[in-house]
C-alpha cells in the first residue's frame, strides 16, 4: 500500500496562531489567572476537550458579562478570541467590559484572512455605503466566521450557500433588488474554489459595476487544489476533520467528487475504520481540515502502516482473500463481446461485463482487449463458494479519465468523437470513457432542426463546463465550429488583395445586388457588375445556391466589407464585337427600335448600331416605319465604328447602291436578260 499525505495538511497559519497564542500563555499564566476561549478556539472536539481538561474552558458571549466582574488584578481573567473571529457588537462589548473591570483583558486570534473582511464590510459602512451597496457572501450563514464579518455591515446583505442559491436569488425578484445597487461580494475564507469561481463569473456577466473581493484564504485555495489532484490518483482517501469544520466538509466533497472510496474521520476513537479501510485499498492519500492537530494526522498515518504490515502478511499467505472494495490486477484468460475473463491467481477467476468495462456503449471488447492483457479493476462481489469475483474495470479508470477531461477543459482542447446517441436535448458522445452531452443549442445544427443526422458521425468539440459532482461534462461542437470560421475568416482578411479571383455560392439577392459566399466571408456583386447590359433584378443574372467565379474591386478590412466584380471584359459585347467586326463588314442586323432621325438594330447581343434615316433607303422618306419594321432582319454595312464612344453607324442604302452600281454595269443585253421578279 502507498500512503500519501497532502503538504497542506492540518493547521492553516490563522489556526496555527491562534493555538501558539493560546500554549504560550497557557506556560506562563499568572498565579490565579483564569484563561477561557469565546466559543471553541478551533472546530477540532478532540482538541478542545484536551483544553478543557486543562481548566480552559470555552464560555458563550452571555457570559462575558457575569464573568468579568469577578476578575481583579489578583485573578485576572484572559478570553482568548477564536481564529473565526466575533461580531462587532460582541467586540465592542469586550472592549467595554476590559475597560470597565481591572484584570479582564482579552487576546484577539482573528485570522488576517477573516480580519480583511471585517475591514472591507466596515469601511464601506463608514464610507456611506450603507445606502448605494448590497454587500453578498457566499458561504454558511450560521458560520461563526460568516455571521462576524456580515454584522460589520449596516446596510442591506444577503449570505448564499453555494452558486446554485446565488443563481436562483439573481434570477427571482431579489435579483432586480439586488442589481438596483453596487454588489459587493465576498467569500468564505473556506468556501469552495470551484463554486467562488462559478459565482464570480455570473455577477460579472450581469452586473458591470460589481465590486468583487477575493477573500478565500490561499491556504484554503491550496489545500482544496492539493486534495483534488490527490483524491484522482488515488484508489481510496481519507479526510480528517472535526465535524464542525467548514473547510473539513469541503474537502471531503472534493475527494469523494474524484475519489467514490473517501473515508471522513474526526478523531483518534475512528482508528479501527482506519485499519479496515487500509487493507481494502492499495493508493491512498490523506488529507486534514486547517483544524486537524498533527498528532491526529500522525495517528492516522501509523495505523494505516500498521495496517499495510498485516496485509502484506497476508499476501504471504498460500491463499490470496478478495475484499470488496479491493483493487486487483489480472490478466485477460478470455475475451468476448459481453465480458472479459481475468485470472486473479490462487484460482480465482474475475469477470467483467461489458458494461462495467466502459461507459462507452460503441466500444467492442474483442477489438480493445486480447488474451493476456493485463487490466486493473475494482472488486464488487466475491463468492467464496464459487471461486469467481465480480469486477468493475469503470471504478478504476473513472478517477484517471475524469482528471483529462478537466484539464482538457482547462486547456481550452479541441476534442474528438463519434456521435454515440441523440437524447432528448442534445446528443451524446464518449471521451476517455466518459459520457458528455452537448445541447442542441451547441451542435451548431438550427434551432428545432434534426439531430439524427449526427447520430454515427465524427464530431469535433471542446469541453465547456464541468460538474465534479456525478463527473458530469457538457460540450459544444459550435464553438469549435465558431473557431474554425474565425480562423478562416482571418487568413482571408490576411490573404485578400484587389483583383483577386473567388469561387464561391450565391447566398441572397436584394434589389441592388447579390451577396456571395466566398468561405466564411460574404462579399457583395452590385447590379450593375452583373452584366453589361441594363438589368433590372440580380435574378435576371443568376440564382441562389449558384457556384460563381467573382473577383474582388475593393474591400474594407475594419469594416469587413467587399465589393465584388462579375462580369468581366472577356464577356464586354463591344470587346467581342470589334474582335469579330470592322467598318465594311456586311452584317446580319434585327430592327430593335425607331426614332424619327433613324432606326436602331442589335448587331451582336448587347451591341446595336444606328441606320440613319438618310441610310435607309436610296430616295428620301417621311420616317423609318415607312420601310422597315420591328422585328425584322435585314443585311446593313457597317460604315462607322466610334470606339471611344462605343457607338456603331450601318447602312442599308450603301448595300442597295452597290447592287444599282453592279446592275449599271452589267451590259444592255445581260440585263434584258435577266429574271424579273413576279
Amino acid at each position: 500500500m502507498e500512503v500519501t499525505i497532502a503538504k497542506n495538511a492540518g493547521f492553516c497559519p490563522g489556526v496555527r496562531n491562534a493555538t501558539e497564542q493560546l500554549h504560550r500563555r497557557m506556560a506562563h499564566a499568572a498565579c490565579g489567572e483564569r484563561i477561557v476561549t469565546l466559543g471553541h478556539l478551533i472546530h477540532n472536539e478532540e482538541y478542545n476537550e484536551g483544553l478543557a481538561k486543562r481548566g480552559v474552558r470555552a464560555i458563550k458571549a452571555d457570559e462575558l458579562a457575569s464573568l468579568a466582574a469577578t476578575a481583579s488584578p489578583e485573578t485576572p481573567i484572559t478570553v482568548f478570541v477564536r481564529a473565526h473571529g466575533i461580531s462587532r457588537e460582541v467586540r465592542a462589548h469586550l472592549e467595554a467590559l476590559a475597560a470597565a473591570h481591572e484584570g479582564f483583558s482579552f487576546v484577539d486570534c482573528t485570522c488576517p484572512f477573516v480580519t480583511k473582511i471585517h475591514r472591507i464590510a466596515g469601511e464601506l459602512s463608514q464610507n456611506g455605503g450603507q445606502d448605494t451597496h448590497i454587500f453578498i457572501c457566499i458561504g454558511n450563514a450560521t458560520h461563526p466566521e460568516v455571521e462576524g464579518f456580515m454584522s460589520c455591515f449596516d446596510g442591506e446583505k444577503y449570505v448564499f450557500a453555494d452558486f446554485s442559491a446565488f443563481e436562483a436569488a439573481l434570477n427571482s425578484a431579489l435579483g432586480e433588488k439586488i442589481l438596483s445597487k453596487v454588489p459587493v461580494m465576498v467569500a468564505q475564507t473556506t468556501q469552495k474554489l470551484t463554486e467562488w469561481k462559478k459565482c464570480q463569473k455570473l455577477l460579472k456577466k450581469v452586473c458591470t459595476n460589481a465590486l468583487i473581493f477575493d477573500t478565500i484564504c490561499n491556504v484554503t485555495d491550496s489545500r482544496q487544489t492539493e486534495a483534488a489532484a490527490l483524491a484522482a490518483i488515488s484508489d481510496g482517501m481519507i479526510v480528517i476533520g472535526g465535524k464542525e469544520s467548514s473547510n473539513t466538509a469541503k474537502l471531503f466533497d472534493i475527494c469523494q467528487a474524484h475519489c467514490p472510496e473517501t473515508l471522513r474521520v474526526t478523531d483518534t476513537a475512528q482508528m479501527p475504520l482506519v485499519k479496515t479501510f487500509s487493507l481494502t485499498h492499495r493508493k491512498v492519500g490523506i488529507v486534514a481540515g486547517a483544524s486537524t492537530p498533527q498528532e491526529i494526522i500522525e495517528e492516522v498515518y501509523k495505523t494505516m502502516t500498521e495496517a499495510e504490515n498485516f496485509a502484506k502478511l497476508l499476501e504471504e499467505t498460500e491463499v490470496k482473500n478478495l475484499h470488496t472494495g479491493a483493487i486487483v490486477t489480472g490478466t485477460v484468460s478470455h475475451v468476448s463481446d459481453t465480458e472479459l475473463q481475468l485470472d486473479l491467481g490462487a484460482g480465482v477467476t474475475g469477470y467483467i461485463k461489458a458494461d462495467r468495462v466502459s461507459d462507452d456503449p460503441s466500444v467492442k471488447l474483442t477489438e480493445q482487449f486480447k488474451v493476456g492483457d493485463t487490466v486493473e479493476a475494482k472488486v464488487i462481489r466475491v463468492s467464496d463458494i464459487e471461486g469467481v469475483a465480480e469486477l468493475d474495470k469503470r471504478r478504476v479508470d473513472s478517477g484517471k479519465n475524469w482528471e483529462k477531461i478537466v484539464a482538457a477543459k482547462e486547456a481550452n482542447e479541441v476534442l474528438e468523437a463519434t456521435v454515440a446517441d441523440v437524447v432528448k436535448g442534445g446528443v451524446i458522445v464518449f471521451v476517455y470513457g466518459n459520457r458528455v452531452f452537448i445541447p442542441a443549442s451547441q451542435t451548431g445544427v438550427p434551432k428545432d432542426g434534426d439531430l439524427a443526422p449526427l447520430k454515427g458521425t465524427s464530431i469535433k468539440f471542446k469541453v465547456i463546463e464541468v460538474k465534479e459532482q456525478g463527473h458530469k461534462a457538457i460540450g459544444s461542437i459550435r464553438v469549435v465550429l465558431r473557431e474554425e470560421c474565425r480562423a478562416q475568416e482571418e487568413e482571408f482578411w490576411a490573404s485578400i488583395e484587389e483583383g483577386k479571383t473567388y469561387t464561391g455560392v450565391v447566398k441572397s439577392m436584394t434589389s441592388y445586388g447579390a451577396f456571395v459566399d466566398l468561405g466564411g466571408v460574404d462579399g457583395m456583386v452590385h447590379t450593375s457588375e452583373l452584366s453589361w447590359k441594363h438589368i433590372k433584378n440580380p435574378a435576371e443574372v443568376l440564382s441562389i445556391g449558384e457556384t460563381v467565379t467573382v473577383f474582388v474591386k475593393s474591400f474594407d478590412r475594419e469594416k469587413k466589407r467587399i465589393s465584388l466584380g462579375y462580369k468581366t471584359e472577356d464577356t464586354n459585347p463591344w470587346f467581342i464585337f470589334t474582335n469579330k467586326c470592322q467598318v465594311g463588314d456586311v452584317v446580319p442586323v434585327k430592327i430593335v427600335s425607331m426614332m424619327p432621325f433613324g432606326a436602331f438594330a442589335e448587331i451582336i447581343d448587347g451591341v446595336d448600331g444606328l441606320i440613319h434615316i438618310s441610310q435607309i433607303a436610296m430616295t428620301r422618306i417621311g420616317k423609318p416605319a415607312d420601310v422597315l419594321e420591328i422585328g425584322q432582319s435585314v443585311d446593313a454595312k457597317i460604315i462607322e465604328i466610334d470606339s471611344e464612344k462605343q457607338k456603331v453607324s450601318l447602312s442599308i442604302r450603301a448595300l442597295l447602291e452597290e447592287v444599282a452600281a453592279a446592275e449599271a454595269a452589267m451590259p444592255e443585253e445581260a440585263v434584258e436578260e435577266a429574271p424579273v421578279e413576279e
